[in-house]
């Protein structure tokens, strides 16, 4: 347990219990709004067919495949606009940028466009918090309920903790917000940074 969690465990649900719980809550979002922090540099997203394209070496189509999200999103996000609540992510990018991440920031920066904002933090504006190690993929909706993702050894999304003392939700939906503000912009970022790459090879 990282030391960021207070010493609190959560309470572990399977992803059908999880999945169910998440979006009771997320659509009763009022304050604050909702705060995600991605730490991880790899993932594996097996049922997106976009992520399953970039898999199997089908880069111009993994692109596509997000860029026909393009609806979806517009929808997703206006709704997120008119219930009045914030979505904000932090994303910490290692370098050089791996292949899973140069894809996955190509997502981002389409949610990024809708409204989905994400800020860009490098390891060493973590390091403070990573004596521990790695800090947790944790996300707050709200003063209410907290989640941490918990995914197996290969990547895969396998469970996740709920925890409910606002205290410690507050301390964690500060320290994502703060991180967030020392971030840069996904869009420029990813201008600068992803979108002059090659095509990548590999996984």
């Amino acid at each position: 347990m990282h030391e960021v969690l207070g010493g609190d465990p959560g309470e572990l649900l399977t992803l059908d219990d999880y999945w169910s719980d998440f979006y009771e809550h997320f659509w009763r979002i009022e304050s604050v709004g909702f705060w995600k922090l991605e730490r991880q540099q790899f993932f594996k997203e097996p049922g997106n067919k976009s992520w399953e394209a970039f898999v199997d070496g089908r880069w111009d189509e993994s692109l596509r495949l997000i860029d026909e999200q393009r609806d979806d999103f517009a929808d997703y996000y206006g709704r997120i606009a008119r219930q009045g609540f914030v979505n904000r992510r932090v994303r910490v990018v290692e370098k050089p940028i791996i292949p899973y991440l140069q894809w996955e920031l190509h997502l981002l920066r389409l949610r990024h466009d809708y409204g989905g904002l994400t800020n860009v933090v490098g390891p060493e504006q973590v390091a403070p918090y990573e004596n521990g190690g790695p800090l947790p993929e944790i996300y707050t909706l709200g003063l209410d309920v907290m989640y941490e993702a918990v995914y197996d050894d290969t990547g895969v999304l396998a469970a996740a903790r709920r925890f409910t003392d606002p205290d410690l939700i507050a301390r964690c939906q500060g320290l994502i917000e703060g991180l967030y503000q020392q971030g840069e912009p996904l869009d420029t970022f990813f201008d600068r940074e992803v979108a002059t790459l090659e095509p990548p090879t590999g996984t």
